[in-house]
């Protein structure tokens, strides 16, 4: 089985759920998990460069608040399954790349993450970090879907 998770989490609802889904495997597996935010990589066109540094300071102190902040909901949900639990996080223009990145790193076997089912032109638009981590990564991804409208699975 299983002897290493990584769960990767943007603060969503979706995110809390593959948390959950995650801790309960590691817990029924003897696992243990290691959660991962992404922060994203500060970019911005201003036209003066005072404005830039106090609003980059700024932005990347909320960013890393809002990662412990993230992360924190995994070593509390693995705490209270006795799970071992350990958390990273990581600044990365393409969260996909991170994600497979320290999943090898830190030697894990298997990724779980949501999927918040976006389709057609909004799939396009926004992109999948949970797809494109299922292209790139060797590692094999479990991923959490977003319940049908009533609770229902979605139809396969």
């Amino acid at each position: 089985m299983f002897k290493h998770l990584l769960v990767p989490t943007d603060g969503s609802t979706l995110s809390e759920a593959a948390i959950q889904m995650t801790v309960t495997l590691a817990a029924e597996s003897g696992a243990k998990v290691t959660g991962l935010h992404v922060i994203p990589e500060f970019h911005v066109l201003a036209y003066g460069t005072e404005m830039i540094a106090d609003n980059e300071d700024r932005i990347i102190q909320t960013a890393r608040q809002r990662a412990e902040d993230y992360l924190r909901v995994i070593k509390n949900a693995a705490a209270q399954a006795g799970v071992e639990c350990n958390t990273v996080s990581e600044s990365r223009a393409h969260p996909y790349e991170a994600i497979i990145s320290v999943a090898a790193q830190q030697s894990c076997d298997l990724i779980v993450m949501a999927s918040h089912g976006r389709s057609g032109m909004r799939a396009f638009l926004l992109g999948s970090e949970t797809q494109k981590v299922l292209t790139h990564s060797s590692i094999p991804v479990l991923v959490v879907r977003q319940p049908a409208p009533g609770g229902a699975h979605p139809a396969r």
